[in-house]
């Protein structure tokens, strides 16, 4: 859905030092969020809240690297992709 280069944008990252961690970040961020939203994968065609929750989850989880809550970021998504969400359970 995103590109690396655009996560290091987001993120401020200028050098290539971390790209393989934040490359497993962003396929995190991207896993997330689709089980949030209760789908299989994510495509281009997500509008833009989707893309703001993947940003905001990589940017948790590479700020958090040691620490990270991952029920706190959950709920945190859940709330943002609300109306998103699949409604089946």
């Amino acid at each position: 859905m995103l590109t690396l280069e655009e996560a290091k944008k987001y993120l401020r990252v200028d050098s290539s030092d971390e790209d393989d961690m934040i490359q497993q970040e962003l396929s995190a961020a991207e896993s997330l969020v689709a089980s949030v939203l209760r789908k299989d994968s994510l495509n281009d065609e997500n509008g833009p809240i989707i893309v703001v929750a993947v940003l905001y989850a990589l940017a948790y989880l590479n700020e958090h690297r040691e620490e990270a809550d991952h029920h706190a970021l959950t709920i945190t998504l859940r709330n943002l992709l609300f109306g998103e969400r699949d409604p089946k359970f």
